[in-house]
């Protein structure tokens, strides 16, 4: 006899309260549309957006929105900040093509810079978001 029952839905996890501090505390820019992309406003600014993960309740969340602001302190005038809502999570992943969440990614006109997907340490963030940021590792995953 073959079960006929609908598969049950995927279970979504709903993100860490503090991906919520970056927009609500810190003033970071939400963006809630697909079509959201203030990098291509001003060319001469680098945009760092969060790609929280939605839905898929990673334990490394929480920690990328804390680091994130420290970074962003830190890397100051460097970085402009930003929050991908759900849909313009999937579009940045559809862009990137990298599937590992949460993630950074960093943008300027209409170039997509890098990308450094999950926890990392300190040195290795800043180490990376340099050669992000300088060219050295253009287009590609850190």
């Amino acid at each position: 006899m073959t079960d006929l029952a609908p598969s049950p839905a995927k279970l979504r996890l709903p993100l860490p309260p503090l991906v919520d501090l970056l927009t609500d505390v810190h003033g970071y820019r939400r963006l809630d549309h697909a079509d959201d992309r203030p990098w291509l406003d001003d060319p001469s600014k680098s945009w760092v957006v969060f790609l929280p993960g939605h839905g898929k309740g990673s334990d490394e969340t929480a920690d990328v929105a804390v680091i994130l602001p420290e970074l962003v302190r830190t890397l100051h005038p460097r970085l402009t900040p930003a929050v991908a809502g759900e849909a313009a999570e999937r579009a940045l992943l559809a862009l990137t093509g990298m599937m590992s969440l949460p993630a950074l990614v960093f943008l300027r006109g209409d170039r997509l810079l890098g990308n450094i997907p999950r926890v990392r340490d300190w040195d290795d963030y800043l180490q990376r978001i340099g050669e992000i940021l300088d060219g050295v590792l253009e287009g590609g995953a850190a």
